[in-house]
């Protein structure tokens, strides 16, 4: 059975990324990309769908941590008779992703196993596996890994094992190396001047934060974590590298998140810019305008890392999913979708750029094209921000992300003196706004709620001051935010919904989404009330692993971690809150405009 979801690190090479769990396992790792298909797949499956793991064979007492300031992972093992450390990590891609597996002897003696099981296609095919005199080399069709090492290692019923002692000062190290078949072998590294090397890479880029308050050392994983998910050619995020991680215990809501959303874009950007990193806020800006280029009526929430559309989403028959929850799920249907907050979020990342670059009219015609597809939607149902796969209805947040893209380029069109038709914009946006507190709002409760004629409340409500819409302090805001507080906090944690009552989705009791609780510690730091958003913050930062990485969802019944893991909006919304509570003017303040006063809110 696959290790719990919070047993599990992370570590990659910008172009694709592998779990290692606690008892020596690689269990995740697709090749060549993200979104390849995996050749360890054990985490969706058994042992025989593939893993790599390196560990005593005796019973160990485990720690582990990242190097300082890198995504090196360091894990130590003690036993009955001495200890040693296994230290994980992908140099940064030169032309093949590698994995390094160093293991150092610290104190005594201690007998250790390997057990490496390659099945490509996701868990389904068997390689050839040929023994070399320093290693093994395994083909399948296209698909090639050639291991580098100084240990003896044999072929025992479809696995390739080694079993070897480590005593004080003694080194052994492990090179897996993937290809093409059909291409030259890559020529054996050298481990420890690729450790070296690696370091140095990931001291230098860390280097560029500029985040010194408290908490820095949080900032600084999740900012790793981060770069970790940019897909390094295209400077693409995906939201997470794994597929099929369930949102419920054993439950069906399990989806493939190994793609870029658009959805996250504008706090992203505000996230890497306030922590100091221009260059991968102005990648991600690129990467959106090429994703998007092209006819309006076809722009989708999500897209492949280097901007591909078709992304049909299929199930795997022969993986049984993580600890039985299935099905598990290639592709994702939501691209499918219409969701029409990815406008308003499209123009506020445009908007932010500009602002920060002071670049004035570039890529204008692109905004100019969106707005006047908008113009003709945005009395439409969509599918909303949780990606409802029923019934389209007028989401309350998906109106407000409307507003958000009239009220962002209107901005533009007049900071930047660019040619618009900017009367007739200011005339939808006010219908827009009267629409969605004439609708979306319910005198009786005193609270927006989830859709147009619903009485539900719903997390995403969170952002309406935070982008903007309506004042922090406006009663309905408050009303809102008092609601959400009675009705949707479990055990200090913010639920998306009432899973129940809504009818978004049918599953149940899934976990608290993360990033709610996050947008929660926002609004009470825009509000003043830093004491009761640092309590949030103080919540969260211990649902962290060991490592300090997080999931998409968290148990608040069970304590474990839920969802795709680890999870880029968690780790966005974790930087985010932290320089909101101790900057002068953090993300939330800037996007809000909460500093401007009262006037731009209409």
């Amino acid at each position: 059975m696959p290790s719990a979801i919070e047993d599990y690190a992370l570590i990659g090479d910008c172009e694709t990324a592998a779990l290692v769990a606690k008892d020596g396992s690689i269990d995740w790792l697709c090749v060549p990309r993200f979104d390849s298909p995996a050749c360890f797949a054990a985490l969706l499956g058994s042992v025989e769908n593939g893993r790599w793991q390196l560990a005593p064979v005796a019973k160990a007492h485990v720690t582990r941590r990242y190097l300082p300031h890198s995504l090196i992972l360091e894990t130590t093992f003690r036993t009955s008779g001495g200890a040693v450390r296994v230290i994980d990590f992908m140099p940064p891609r030169a032309r093949h992703p590698k994995i390094f597996r160093i293991v150092k002897g610290d104190r005594g003696s201690v007998q250790m196993s390997m057990d490496l099981v390659i099945r490509f296609d996701y868990g389904l095919t068997v390689p050839w596996v040929t023994q070399r005199s320093h290693g093994l080399l395994a083909i399948a069709g296209p698909n090639r890994i050639v291991l580098n090492t100084n240990v003896p290692v044999r072929g025992e019923g479809l696995h390739s094992v080694a079993d070897f002692t480590m005593r004080k000062g003694q080194t052994v190290s492990f090179e897996l190396t993937y290809g093409n078949s059909l291409d030259r072998p890559a020529a054996e590294g050298n481990p420890g001047s690729a450790l070296r090397s690696t370091k140095k890479w990931w001291h230098d880029w860390v280097s560029y934060c500029c985040y010194t308050g408290p908490f820095s050392d949080d900032v600084e994983r999740s900012l790793i974590v981060l770069k970790a998910l940019i897909y390094g050619p295209t400077g693409g995020i995906i939201a997470a590298p794994t597929t099929s991680l369930p949102e419920v215990p054993k439950g069906s809501l399990n989806w493939d998140y190994r793609y870029c959303w658009l959805r996250d874009a504008t706090f992203t950007i505000l996230g890497f810019l306030h922590a100091g990193y221009r260059r991968e806020a102005d990648a991600w800006r690129q990467w959106l305008l090429r994703s998007v280029a092209g006819s309006p009526e076809q722009v989708q929430v999500l897209y492949g890392p280097t901007g591909e559309r078709l992304l049909s989403e299929w199930e795997i028959s022969w993986l049984e999913g993580h600890r039985k929850a299935s099905p598990v799920r290639i592709g994702n249907a939501a691209s499918e979708q219409l969701q029409l907050d990815l406008y308003g979020e499209l123009a506020d990342v445009f908007y932010q750029a500009r602002a920060a670059s002071k670049k004035d009219g570039a890529n204008f015609d692109v905004e100019f094209a969106l707005l006047e597809h908008l113009r003709r939607v945005w009395r439409e149902p969509d599918h909303g921000i949780w990606e409802v796969r029923g019934k389209k209805r007028h989401f309350t947040h998906s109106k407000v992300m409307t507003w958000v893209a009239f009220d962002r380029t209107i901005r533009s069109a007049e900071k930047f003196k660019l040619k618009a038709p900017i009367d007739e914009w200011r005339q939808i946006r006010r219908d827009i706004h009267d629409d969605i507190c004439r609708r979306g709002f319910n005198p009786r409760q005193g609270s927006f709620v989830q859709s147009y004629g619903s009485k539900e409340i719903d997390a995403s409500l969170l952002l309406l001051p935070l982008v903007g819409f309506l004042p922090p302090n406006d009663p309905r805001i408050v009303g809102t935010v008092r609601a959400i507080e009675k009705k949707l906090i479990r055990k200090g944690f913010v639920m998306r919904y009432r899973a129940n009552d809504s009818g978004v989705h049918s599953s149940g009791h899934e976990g608290a989404f993360l990033p709610c609780s996050f947008w929660l510690a926002d609004y009470y730091e825009l509000t003043g009330r830093q004491d009761a958003a640092l309590k949030i913050l103080k919540r969260l930062l211990k649902v962290q692993n060991d490592v300090g990485l997080l999931s998409e969802e968290y148990d608040v019944h069970n304590g474990h971690l839920l969802g795709n893991f680890p999870q880029a909006l968690s780790h966005v919304a974790l930087v985010n809150t932290i320089i909101n509570l101790h900057t002068e003017r953090g993300p939330a303040r800037q996007r809000s405009g909460a500093n401007r006063g009262k006037k731009q809110f209409l």
